[in-house]
């Protein structure tokens, strides 16, 4: 926004030592060569701060107060004296309701036009208050809800507009202006990109429709209307209808996936349907096949990325990853053979399901309805003469004893266990009946791994561990009482989490021969462990630490993922 005064804005900023007389005449040169806004051009030019500096500045000329919207809690009545879509459509923010009077944020005070519309619509007196844009939108999203003037647009109607036919790929950033379900579904997938979400649950209850972001490896309630629950079935019946999926058929479930566009960034969703006794639950799994992370981007230790770098080089073998669901075992496995697709091997992959998409790999989705399983698929892929194979997971002897055989006749083979830590691998395996000899002739190594949140680095502060804390580490690591550790408040930055972003831990058994010597015995897991811990491998837990130690995530985070072994 301008200064309205008959004051100069540069002469009142250099008049209160806001700015110099030099930075002042750069602003002005380059506002003659692009004829932008002058506040606008020392905003860019950092020479101002927005909302400490400029805004107060403005609101002073103007006679009226500056508020920060963000820092204020709003009753709903005062929420209920403007319409969402009139919020959104004049980016306004009602803020406080007091003696017949409605105090109103706005990015613009001094347009007419606004006032004079909210005056038709509110019968109360008006106070008109200067805030920023990026804090009116954020507390429109807040309290509003994601969404809610497409909802309310279309609560005014008779019934829901129907969906549109289905494309390719859309660019949800580019959001039609009129309402439909298209936008507010466009609407709430871009929320969900804009905040790092890797899921979206769409779950319909009795009296409402919830719907929840998983970030960071936790589910999150996503700010929507109440009333959005009116829209249960064209939601979903459009999510289908991009899917390429049969929106009658609603008692059994079924499985998709369709492409977005945000940006110039492709986003990949893969959707799961669910029947439940109030509609249909909808999980869509949001994939970016352009964040593919490579070997150094793990976050191995160097001794662990110098293991995993001898084990890509094998030429036969079965390298196995472990872990519970959600615990990066598939983009490990992506960022291997990334790392070994070259082009001068052939590598091929059986998925349930594919997740990315990767160039210069063929990749086979499992269909067990026309009978190609995971053992199926790999012995017809022998015959396309593959260097390296991928099988999503061995869930039994078959598929296991398949893969074996595969890698004694001279194959590379990648692979994942549902098991809690590296040595389980063993104890899984023979509990499918594979014979000793088999694992010791064909794995090369077990690898465990968990994801553990970041601490945020705009909150994060020092600390002190808790005896507590302390303890559950003592028996794997030895911790200083006095250690330096790091937690986190929660910020504006990380939505109040503490957190922000993930990083792998790992735990790498290679099957040497001390190892291979306990597993022709059907020794214990335990027993394996310990023995592997002797021989220098380093425990999830206390690759944990090392993690607490550089400041990457807390303690807590360690434990809670940990805490299974």
């Amino acid at each position: 926004m301008e200064n309205k005064s008959r004051f100069p804005l540069g002469k009142l900023l250099i008049e209160k030592g806001i700015i110099t007389p030099d930075q002042l005449a750069v602003a002005l040169k380059r506002q003659k060569e692009t004829g932008g806004l002058l506040g606008a051009i020392l905003l860019e030019s950092g020479f101002i701060d927005e909302e400490t500096v400029f805004l107060p500045t403005i609101a002073g000329q103007l006679g009226i107060d500056f508020v920060r919207v963000k820092d204020m809690e709003i009753p709903p009545e005062v929420i209920g004296k403007i319409p969402a879509k009139f919020a959104s459509h004049y980016k306004i923010m009602p803020v406080k309701f007091q003696d017949d009077t409605l105090t109103i944020a706005t990015p613009q005070p001094s347009d007419v036009h606004v006032a004079d519309e909210i005056g038709l619509i509110v019968n109360a007196k008006l106070d008109l208050v200067l805030a920023s844009e990026k804090d009116v939108l954020e507390a429109i999203r807040r309290y509003y809800g994601v969404g809610a003037e497409t909802i309310e647009q279309m609560m005014d109607t008779a019934l829901p507009q129907p969906a549109a036919a289905r494309q390719e790929v859309s660019n949800i950033e580019a959001i039609d202006s009129e309402a439909s379900i298209s936008k507010f579904l466009n609407q709430i997938l871009l929320e969900a990109c804009k905040d790092r979400a890797t899921d979206v649950h769409i779950e319909p209850f009795e009296d409402e429709l919830q719907i929840r972001y998983r970030v960071d490896g936790v589910l999150y309630d996503a700010r929507v209307p109440k009333n959005i629950k009116h829209f249960q079935d064209a939601i979903i019946s459009r999510i289908k209808i991009l899917s390429n999926l049969n929106i009658a058929e609603k008692r059994v479930p079924q499985d998709g996936r369709f492409k977005v566009r945000v940006g110039d960034t492709d986003i990949d969703l893969r959707v799961s349907f669910l029947p439940t006794p109030y509609g249909e639950s909808v999980v869509l799994r949001i994939l970016n096949s352009a964040r593919l992370f490579g070997l150094e981007e793990l976050g191995l230790a160097g001794h662990e990325r110098e293991i995993l770098q001898g084990l890509l080089k094998k030429p036969h073998g079965i390298i196995f990853l472990t872990g519970p669901t959600g615990s990066g075992k598939t983009t490990t496995l992506y960022s291997c053979l990334s790392q070994i697709n070259t082009g001068k091997r052939k590598i091929i992959t059986i998925e349930d399901p594919i997740e990315y998409q990767l160039k210069g790999i063929t990749q086979i989705q499992i269909q067990p309805a026309v009978g190609l399983t995971f053992a199926s698929g790999l012995r017809s892929m022998l015959r396309h003469d593959p260097d390296v194979m991928m099988v999503g997971e061995v869930r039994d002897m078959e598929t296991a004893e398949i893969a074996i055989q595969v890698a004694l006749t001279g194959h590379l083979i990648f692979s994942t266990l549902h098991t809690n830590d590296a040595a389980g691998g063993v104890a899984r395996l023979l509990d499918m009946g594979v014979e000793p000899y088999l694992i010791t002739s064909t794995v090369e190594c077990f690898i465990a791994q968990r994801l553990v949140r970041v601490v945020c680095p705009k909150c994060r502060q020092s600390a002190r561990i808790s005896d507590e804390m302390a303890r559950e580490f003592s028996e794997e690591v030895k911790i200083d009482p006095g250690a330096v550790i790091y937690e986190s408040q929660g910020c504006e930055a990380c939505g109040f989490t503490g957190y922000s972003g993930r990083q792998a831990i790992y735990e790498f058994l290679v099957c040497s021969e001390e190892v291979r010597q306990l597993i022709m015995e059907r020794s214990a897991a335990s027993r394996i462990k310990k023995k592997a811990v002797e021989l220098g491998m380093r425990t999830l837990r206390q690759a944990g630490w090392e993690k607490v130690k550089s400041g990457l995530t807390t303690p807590q985070e360690v434990i809670r993922v940990t805490k299974e072994e």
